[in-house]
């Protein structure tokens, strides 16, 4: 069996896959987000790495109770992007891990996108020039938090933080490398321009490596600790979002895939770079001549969880989270498509795709008497794959036509929400028997870099008919399509009208 780990916003998952992909175990260990002042998002390194070491343990516990005789052939490792945390020169963290939803240099973004630099840097690093990238934050932090900048020996994310402490070396994939503003995604190195504004060296950044590179875990009170066995092979793998195109097979032209979890993203892969010129969508990279193209949208899941709080009862509130899900999902289906004019802007912690505006705000509009909580309900998600559908129209103006969708994260597993997705986008969509499709990008690069894949190369083999029999599908309705597209057109017409209002 191979162990796909997936280091995710909101928590950590462990999964064991045989070679078909079928799961065989599964272990998540949640944590918080921190906000310990206004658009500051932070996590705590040492939990997440914490997180990662007994979810592994915890899976291997399980798995004995499978057979004792199993052990992984590798673990390879999915991991969010965007995050920053600067360590000084024993590797101990000066910062906690600056996440994706931090906004503390919107300002910062904001100037250098006007700017002639900004639009060359967009080009060579694929990357949106947002708080979210770590150019704007090392920029922040070189600005505004002095004493840390001048004591750090290493910025670095996440996933390079876990590899530190197993391998005592500092490494970053390709894949999560593109997505920090500062790697030249055509000549797989450091942008010297980045750097430069940043006011880092390349030293003071990971080394870049291939996402099959392998590593040999040889400390075994580590091994020890994760009831793996010392030598146990890791491969570093690449970011959650080009790694579940990939475990879904969403891997051909017209192929798309949307992942909703904490937040969510629309993405297709391309034998080339984003031609994109408007700066709207994202170029990441997963492996040479194969480019991850979308965009992320910042508000998914977590608007269940303010639903949650803002608008449920205190008993509602207290309910199991499998009875929230379907509390909501009938309060949902029990309003018609379109919400009766209820219209809802998902912007609680500011956008990134397509608008790249870290100041834009939640609105509910067209609130009238018969509105009730099941009306806001049903428009807070549609909001929320409105959002999605328009970044899936900037995907289509740069790459082509999408013929169908793959579908995975938390949030695939909620039927009525996937009906509404192939509605507002009026295309077929599809859901695989595991949506851990992160984790099982992972475990398919984990097998492809130890030779271990069966006959078929990768793009096949997460297409083969094992899989094929156990997906959902579910058919668009032009009938609901016709009433979202009305909505949808006076969505995008509130938001520009509300733009500048946003800055006040």
């Amino acid at each position: 069996m191979i162990i796909g780990l997936d280091i995710g916003t909101s928590s950590t998952k462990a999964v064991a896959f045989d070679l078909k992909g079928k799961v065989l175990a599964i272990q998540n260990i949640s944590y918080p987000i921190l906000n310990p002042s206004e658009g500051h998002y932070e996590q705590d390194p040492e939990v997440i790495y914490n997180a990662c070491t007994d979810s592994i343990a915890r899976l291997m516990d399980e798995l004995q109770g499978i057979d004792k005789m199993l052990q992984p052939l590798c673990i390879s490792v999915s991991s969010a992007m965007h995050g920053l945390i600067a360590v000084d020169k024993s590797g101990k963290p000066l910062t906690n891990c600056i996440i994706w939803a931090d906004r503390r240099s919107e300002d910062i973004a904001t100037g250098l996108k006007a700017k002639e630099e900004g639009r060359i840097l967009y080009q060579q690093t694929g990357t949106p020039i947002h708080p979210m990238s770590l150019l704007c934050k090392l920029i922040w932090i070189k600005s505004y938090d002095e004493k840390v900048f001048e004591r750090s020996h290493k910025f670095i994310g996440i996933k390079e933080f876990l590899f530190y402490r197993l391998f005592g070396t500092y490494m970053v994939d390709h894949s999560i490398a593109s997505a920090t503003g500062l790697f030249d995604i055509h000549k797989l190195m450091w942008s010297d321009l980045a750097l430069n504004l940043a006011g880092i060296s390349a030293e003071q950044l990971s080394t870049p490596v291939p996402i099959d590179h392998v590593l040999v875990l040889q400390d075994r009170k580590t091994a020890t600790s994760m009831r793996i066995s010392e030598g146990t092979s890791f491969v570093i793998g690449g970011s959650d979002g080009c790694l579940a195109n990939l475990g879904v097979g969403a891997v051909k032209p017209g192929v798309a895939s949307v992942t909703i979890g904490t937040s969510g993203a629309i993405r297709v892969i391309s034998p080339l770079p984003n031609p994109e010129q408007k700066q709207r969508l994202f170029s990441y990279l997963l492996r040479p001549n194969e480019y991850v193209i979308g965009g992320a949208v910042n508000n998914g899941g977590l608007l269940r969880n303010w639903f949650r709080s803002a608008f449920l009862s205190e008993s509602t509130k207290k309910i199991k989270d499998e009875d929230l899900t379907q509390h909501l999902n009938e309060m949902i289906d029990s309003v018609v498509p379109g919400s009766e004019g209820l219209i809802f802007l998902p912007y609680l912690t500011g956008e990134r795709a397509p608008h790249w505006n870290s100041n834009a705000k939640g609105v509910y509009f067209g609130i009238q008497l018969q509105h009730t909580s099941a009306h806001f309900a049903r428009a807070m998600m549609e909001g929320m794959l409105f959002a999605i559908y328009s970044v899936g129209i900037a995907l289509e103006e740069n790459t082509g036509p999408i013929q169908k969708i793959y579908v995975s994260g938390g949030l695939a597993r909620s039927q009525n929400l996937i009906q509404m997705l192939a509605d507002i986008f009026n295309k077929p969509v599809f859901v695989k028997d595991t949506v851990e499709s992160s984790a099982w990008g992972a475990a398919l690069i984990g097998m492809e870099a130890l030779g271990i894949t069966p006959n078929q190369p990768v793009e096949e083999y997460t297409t083969a008919d094992i899989t094929d029999s156990t997906e959902q599908f579910y058919e668009p309705s032009k009938e609901n399509h016709a009433v979202y597209l009305k909505n949808f057109t006076k969505f995008q017409r509130l938001y520009d009208k509300l733009e500048d209002e946003f800055l006040l």
